[in-house]
């Protein structure tokens, strides 16, 4: 069993399946995936995805295996064929790069889902040329895009305490969030993490070669850690 010590924190039990967690009147799935779905609209909602990067890397000379982007791929058509979303929402860096043979790759699983409408929010890796996003039915938003109760926007923000009440509840993403975990023998582990703060939350990168960010909650946020394909809750 794995204890969060200095904060006051402990670990709910472990569950392989989605976590509910409500917030703003709406339901939210925490996927041990590292993605969420928003049940009352029916979307899917990933960020950093980073697809390409480990052919970004290989083109650099780096021998990063191209079973890394495969597997991204297949856990996010394995994520849509489970929650049948009626849209998919990517918080930024869908793409980490310029075009390489792994966007071709994508491009054909594009076509085989072409049924399900795409909503990216550009991140700062997102810099194809805007027809490739066109010609693949990726509808582009700049900065910020609203879904009420809602506002996706790729980089946390900074927010005073005197404007909290002017802004919607933001969902970003951009730092690949993480949180230290210590054990009873001293360990330290970090793991990937949705992070609910009170104004924002900030979701995990969905590509698994992307690293994580430490953060450190606060009080009142609300952490759920992803450990083993589980989601616990840290409270």
């Amino acid at each position: 069993m794995l204890k969060r010590k200095k904060q006051g924190l402990h670990l709910q039990p472990m569950t392989q399946q989605p976590v509910r967690f409500q917030l703003q009147q709406q339901t939210l799935w925490l996927s041990p995936e590292s993605c969420l779905f928003w049940e009352e609209e029916k979307r899917l909602i990933v960020s950093d995805i980073h697809f390409g990067k480990s052919g970004h890397f290989r083109k650099e000379g780096i021998g990063i295996p191209q079973t890394v982007f495969k597997e991204d791929l297949q856990r996010l058509v394995a994520q849509v064929q489970f929650f049948q979303p009626k849209e998919l929402i990517v918080v930024g860096d869908f793409f980490h790069s310029r075009m390489n043979n792994e966007i071709r790759l994508f491009e054909k699983w594009r076509n085989d889902l072409s049924h399900l409408p795409i909503q990216l929010v550009r991140g700062n890796h997102d810099i194809l040329n805007d027809h490739w996003y066109e010609a693949n039915a990726i509808t582009v938003q700049e900065e910020v895009m609203d879904q009420h109760p809602f506002r996706f926007t790729h980089e946390p923000p900074v927010i005073k305490k005197d404007e909290t009440s002017k802004h919607p509840y933001l969902f970003t993403g951009h730092i690949h969030p993480g949180i230290r975990v210590e054990g009873f023998a001293k360990q330290s582990l970090r793991f990937p993490c949705f992070y609910f703060a009170e104004q924002y939350a900030v979701l995990p990168a969905f590509g698994r070669f992307t690293g994580t960010h430490t953060l450190k909650p606060k009080k009142k946020d609300k952490v759920f850690a992803i450990v083993n394909k589980s989601i616990i809750e840290l409270q």
